[in-house]
C-alpha cells in the first residue's frame, strides 16, 4: 500500500508541511507552546518512563559486562587468642613455646571468566540491549502522549471558552429580546404568552453555561496534572479567552512504512520481539556445558612481617565445567517457554502495526471530515444570522409572530455552539493526526535507536 486509504490530498492547509518533531510550534500559539514544553519538562509519567530507561540501560551494561573477566582484590587480617580449654588448646599448650596469641594475614587478587562457547551470555546481552531500546521507545511514546494530551486539553479549554462566549452573547441577545417583548406587552401589542416564550428562551440559553464551566474547569485541572502541578496552579494563565488556533499544514505524503519506522509503540514491540528471540538462544545454551576459569595470586602468612615473602606466596588456578545432563526435561521446558514468549511478542508486534495503521486512517478521516463540517457550519451560521436579523425586523414591524423570531434565534444558538465545538474538534483532530504519525520525537533520542533505524 503506497499511501493511506483516507489520506487527504496534498496537505490540510496552505504552507510548508509541519515538522513532526515539534509539531506544536506550527500552531503559532505561544500559550500552546509554553504548555507543551512545561508538560515535557515536568510531567511525572515522563519522569517515570525516563527512570525505566535508566534501569534498562544499566541492565544492558551489566549483561554486556558478564562477557568479560572479573577481578577482585581481597585483604584480610585476623587476630585470635586461643582458648586453652578447647580441643586445639588442650593439645597445643603442651608444646614448648606455644603462644595463645595468633594472627593470620591474607592478601590476594582473584580473577574469573566464564568462557561463552555456546553464546548464552552473548544472547543475554543482546536481549538486555533490545529491552533497553524498547524502554527508550516506550519513553518516546510517553513523550508523544504527553505533548498530544497537553495540546488536546488546551484546545478543549479554548473551545469551551469560545462556546461560553457564544452562550453569554446569546443570553445578552435573549435578555434584550425579553425586554422588547415586555415593552410591547405594556403597550398592548404583545401577549403574556409571548413574554413567557421569550423568558423560556432566555433560561434555555442560561442552562448551557454551567455545563460548559464544568468541562472548562475539568480541562484546566487536566492540564495542571499533565504539567506535574496541583490542580488550579496554572489556571489563571488561561483565564482570558482566546480563539482556537488555526491548524497547520499536515502532509499526507508519508507512506505506511514511514509511519511504522517512526511510531515508538511499533519500535518498542519490534525490540521486544528481538529480546524474546534472544532469550530463546539463552535457553538453548543450557543444553551445552559451561566452562569457567578462575585464578588467585596472593600471599598468606601467620606473621605480618613475612606476608610478602616468597614463602608466603600462594597462587591458585581453577577450571570448572558445569553441564546439566540430567534435569528431567527442565531445559527443554525452558526452551519451549522462551519460544512461546517469542510467539507472543511477535503477535503483539503485528497487532501494534495494525493499530498504528488504524490510528492514522481514523485520524486522517476525522481531520478531513471535521474540516468539511466546520466550513459547512460557518455558512450555516452566516445564513441563520441573516435570517434571525430579518425575523426580528419583521417582528418589530408586526409582520410575523414572535414564535418565528424565537425559532430562528434558537437555531442560531445551536449552530453557533456547534461551530465553536467543531472548530475545537478540528484542531484536536490535527493533534490526533500528529500523534498518529508518531510526531514528537526529541532529537537526542535518535542516537540511541540509530542502530535499529538502520
Amino acid at each position: 500500500m503506497a499511501n493511506f486509504h483516507h489520506a487527504p490530498v496534498g496537505s490540510t492547509s496552505a504552507g510548508e508541511p509541519t515538522r513532526l518533531d515539534e509539531w506544536w510550534l506550527a500552531f503559532n500559539d505561544p500559550n500552546l507552546t509554553r504548555i507543551v514544553q512545561r508538560a515535557l519538562d515536568q510531567n511525572l509519567d515522563l519522569a517515570a518512563s525516563l527512570a525505566r530507561v535508566t534501569q534498562a540501560r544499566a541492565a544492558a551494561s551489566a549483561a554486556g559486562a558478564n562477557l568479560l573477566p572479573t577481578a577482585d582484590l581481597n585483604a584480610q587480617a585476623a587476630a585470635l587468642r586461643q582458648s586453652l580449654d578447647s580441643p586445639i588448646g588442650e593439645i597445643a599448650k603442651s608444646f614448648p613455646g606455644y603462644s595463645r596469641d595468633q594472627g593470620l594475614y591474607d592478601v590476594g587478587a582473584q580473577a574469573s571468566w566464564e568462557i561463552d562457547l555456546f553464546g548464552g551470555l552473548r544472547r543475554t546481552a543482546q536481549a538486555a540491549r533490545a529491552e533497553a531500546q524498547a524502554a527508550e521507545a516506550e519513553r518516546l511514546g510517553t513523550r508523544i502522549s504527553v505533548s498530544a494530551d497537553s495540546a488536546d486539553a488546551y484546545l478543549q479549554v479554548r473551545g469551551d471558552q469560545a462556546r461560553l462566549t457564544v452562550a453569554e452573547k446569546q443570553v445578552d441577545v435573549d435578555s434584550r429580546l425579553l425586554d422588547l417583548v415586555r415593552l410591547r406587552r405594556t403597550r398592548g401589542v404583545a401577549s403574556e404568552r409571548e413574554v413567557a416564550q421569550a423568558d423560556a428562551l432566555l433560561q434555555q440559553a442560561r442552562t448551557t453555561i454551567p455545563l460548559l464551566r464544568v468541562d472548562l474547569e475539568a480541562q484546566l485541572n487536566r492540564l495542571d496534572v499533565l504539567m506535574g502541578a496541583q490542580p488550579g496552579t496554572y489556571a489563571k494563565e488561561l483565564a482570558t479567552a482566546a480563539d482556537v488556533p488555526a491548524i497547520p499544514a499536515i502532509s499526507s505524503d508519508d507512506r505506511p512504512l514511514d509511519v511504522l519506522r517512526r511510531r515508538p509503540d511499533v519500535i518498542a514491540a519490534e525490540r521486544q520481539v528481538a529480546a524474546a528471540n534472544a532469550r530463546i538462544g539463552v535457553a538453548i545454551s543450557d543444553y551445552y556445558p559451561k566452562i569457567s576459569l578462575s585464578g588467585v595470586l596472593g600471599f598468606e602468612s601467620l606473621a605480618g612481617s613475612n606476608l610478602f615473602s616468597a614463602r608466603a606466596f600462594q597462587p591458585v588456578g581453577t577450571g570448572a565445567l558445569r553441564w546439566r545432563l540430567f534435569d528431567f526435561g527442565k531445559v527443554s521446558a525452558e526452551v519451549a517457554a522462551a519460544r512461546g514468549a517469542d510467539a507472543e511478542a511477535l503477535a503483539r508486534y503485528r497487532q501494534s502495526v495494525l493499530r498504528a495503521a488504524e490510528d492514522v486512517e481514523d485520524a486522517f478521516v476525522t481531520l478531513v471530515q471535521t474540516g468539511l463540517r466546520t466550513r459547512a457550519l460557518q455558512d450555516e451560521v452566516a445564513s441563520l444570522t441573516r435570517a434571525r436579523d430579518l425575523s426580528q425586523q419583521s417582528y418589530v414591524a408586526g409582520v410575523i409572530p414572535l414564535t418565528d423570531v424565537l425559532d430562528s434565534d434558537r437555531q442560531l444558538l445551536v449552530a453557533r455552539d456547534d461551530l465553536a465545538h467543531t472548530q475545537a474538534d478540528t484542531a484536536r483532530a490535527a493533534v490526533r493526526t500528529f500523534r498518529a504519525l508518531g510526531g514528537g520525537w526529541s532529537s537526542e533520542s535518535l542516537a540511541y535507536l540509530s542502530d535499529y533505524q538502520r
